[in-house]
């Protein structure tokens, strides 16, 4: 069988990746727990899925991995785990859609970020889409119902802040493996929902969503995702991750018959349609 171009296996695998991930919400609507023992397993499963993985490839080597990401591992953990737990929140307080097209909105605070932390440049047409979307999250804003749903899409806006914290850090350690700092987040995670939710009490149909969550689903994704990157430029890594904006509400949908609200629809549709331009601007300008 023929080898793939470069450019196209980094697209087949980075869309295999976000389509793995797309069914992250409804899994986490399943679970009948609350929020707080969502989390604890989520996080201690996922951790174990990674950090196995790479124990398996690498042994005893996972130690020497870990020691070279260093206080930026730490970091980029840190900022993993606020998203992670912020995420859950919100996909337990506003709708699943809500939360992915506000969420979809990080590769714009990644680029604020970039500006504070690596003094990098943030083009006219990066804050033209910066305050498009404010605009658009406002309208998903005024959409929902108040009191714990607004709370939800506060919740999802600190999550797609995490998300841009962990992909700055790591776009400053390039040159290193950051893969298992997400590991350790995920056991980060754990540790912090563990006083507040209660791990024992979760049904065996609950324990098996969660465990088809932390150690097939999430480490499958993330994995096939961060491998992406290296193929094919992080512009278009941004616009195939706009897929779950879709997939994901698609699959509520089917699963749960939650249908998105007119605002969230019109926002959603803004904030895609300003990311993809602002994708092929950059692709533009980057060729020859």
């Amino acid at each position: 069988m023929a080898k793939l171009p470069p450019h196209l296996y980094g697209i087949l695998v980075t869309a295999t990746g976000v389509a793995a991930l797309s069914p992250d919400g409804l899994l986490v609507r399943l679970v009948s727990t609350d929020s707080w023992t969502v989390l604890f397993w989520r996080g201690l499963l996922f951790g174990i899925g990674i950090l196995g993985f790479y124990f398996f490839r690498f042994g005893r080597g996972l130690g020497s991995r870990l020691r070279i990401m260093g206080r930026r591992g730490l970091l980029a953990a840190g900022f993993f785990t606020l998203s992670t737990i912020f995420f859950v929140l919100a996909i337990t307080h506003t709708s699943v859609a809500n939360t992915l097209v506000i969420i979809a909105t990080a590769p714009l605070f990644a680029a604020i970020f970039s500006r504070i932390f690596l003094k990098e440049t943030i083009a006219r047409k990066t804050w033209i889409a910066i305050f498009i979307c404010i605009g658009a999250i406002s309208m998903i804003f005024l959409g929902s119902d108040g009191g714990g749903t607004r709370h939800g899409d506060f919740f999802a806006i600190i999550a797609a802040f995490g998300i841009a914290g962990q992909v700055t850090t790591v776009r400053h350690a390039r040159t290193i493996d950051m893969v298992p700092s997400l590991g350790f987040s995920g056991l980060l995670t754990a540790a912090v929902a563990l006083p507040i939710g209660a791990p024992l009490s979760i049904t065996m149909a609950d324990f098996g969503y969660l465990c088809l969550l932390g150690l097939i689903v999430l480490p499958l994704a993330f994995g096939l995702i961060t491998v992406g990157p290296r193929y094919i430029p992080a512009p278009e890594v941004s616009l195939i991750m706009l897929m779950e904006s879709i997939l994901g509400p698609l699959w509520v949908w089917l699963g749960l018959g939650e249908v998105p609200k007119i605002e969230t629809v019109a926002g959603g549709a803004i904030v895609i349609l300003t990311l993809i331009l602002h994708s092929f601007l950059g692709n533009r300008q980057r060729s020859p």
